[in-house]
């Protein structure tokens, strides 16, 4: 099957209201996984993608190995992957889009942050560097990011006088009206998919204002404690849910408790059916 054949099915998939749960993947084996259990595209994380390899995440990894990684995903399964492509590793849109589609991977996330510092790139240069992604990948199924809700506007940023004490309430309307400025810009640049990130989760409030708001497509974190249901999740409007490295944390818990039954001296395959 084509890529541009596989990027038309992922678009498909988000449909405002109905949304494709993608349980996010950091290895080929993971990516099985998740393909073996029926859904119906797969999801890397660089937050899990990262410590796998051995790095931060962030953008500690080196971008040839982040890449490979994704390759490897994309060959172990039948299914269109969209990768994490984090702030894009410092390249320009067009060499970004080539390495993403050298790996056979027909989405990918990227974000308006800068990975190191946190502060929150300008809504402008954002809407202009997916723009140029865009012209460069016109099949590929674009996941913007939103960062406001982790970093705050980058007016806040800017801002040396900020009130510290002020009503939370207030900051969290500001908070949700520049995410929907940002959202409409990354829209009109070519974004399929919209992805406001918060560290809480979003309430329905504020997803439904979101979708509204932007118009198209949002793609809701569900996380541990979250607050919305997989059907609050749907009938708030959103298109797509995604886990981030939970899954990947999950894992490693798991494992670190079976290494520690094996520490003890007992068996850490009591009460395990393995294949």
């Amino acid at each position: 099957m084509s890529a541009a054949r596989r990027a038309a099915e992922l678009r498909a998939l988000h449909v405002p209201g109905k949304p494709v749960v993608l349980p996010n993947v950091w290895d080929a084996a993971s990516a099985r996984t998740v393909a073996a259990a029926g859904f119906p595209a797969i999801a890397t994380g660089s937050a899990a993608v990262a410590p796998a390899l051995g790095y931060e995440d962030q953008e500690a990894a080196p971008p040839a190995e982040m890449f490979a990684a994704v390759a490897r995903i994309v060959r172990a399964v039948e299914l269109p992957v969209t990768a994490d492509l984090e702030r894009g590793y410092g390249l320009p849109p067009a060499e970004l889009a080539g390495r993403l589609a050298e790996t056979g991977a027909v989405g990918c996330n990227l974000e308006d942050s800068d990975p190191r510092t946190g502060a929150m790139v300008d809504i402008g240069e954002q809407a202009e560097f997916l723009a140029a992604f865009r012209r460069a990948a016109p099949d590929v199924v674009l996941n913007a990011r939103i960062d406001t809700f982790l970093h705050g506007s980058a007016d806040a940023d800017a801002d040396p006088d900020a009130d510290p004490d002020a009503d939370p309430d207030r900051m969290d309307e500001e908070l949700l009206a520049d995410a929907v400025t940002r959202g409409r810009a990354y829209v009109e640049a070519g974004a399929d998919c919209v992805y406001p990130l918060s560290p809480r989760g979003l309430s329905a409030h504020t997803l439904r204002a979101l979708v509204l708001g932007i118009g198209a497509p949002v793609n809701a974190a569900y996380g541990p404690g979250s607050p919305l249901s997989f059907d609050d999740l749907a009938a708030a409007g959103a298109a797509r849910v995604t886990f981030g490295p939970g899954l990947f944390m999950a894992a490693q818990k798991h494992l670190a408790g079976l290494v520690q039954e094996i520490r003890a001296g007992r068996d850490p395959y009591a009460g395990i059916t393995l294949p």
